[in-house]
């Protein structure tokens, strides 16, 4: 959709436009994930029954803002990887 927002404009590609949108779709897993966790942090088990059409739009805008912000947010949760799984040299 970002793509097809800049070729859409008539104006030629810009290219750092097309690697912050490569960026952030490889990072945007991490950035879900730490999305999810945090959201499971502060939310706990629980279980909101919602309008679906609610549900679904508030769905789109976290998976928006979460691509929108990979490149911020997924080091987070890349160095928290790390640190959890580096081997202890204790």
């Amino acid at each position: 959709m970002f793509l097809s927002a800049i070729l859409n404009n008539n104006q030629s590609i810009n290219y750092g436009s097309v690697i912050f949108a490569v960026v952030n779709t490889l990072l945007y897993p991490y950035s879900r994930w730490v999305y999810e966790n945090v959201i499971g942090y502060i939310m706990g088990n629980n279980v909101f029954f919602v309008n679906a059409v609610l549900m679904l739009i508030v769905k789109i805008i976290t998976i928006v803002a979460c691509w929108s912000f990979a490149m911020f947010v997924a080091p987070i949760g890349l160095v928290y990887l790390f640190f959890r799984n580096s081997p202890k040299n204790s």
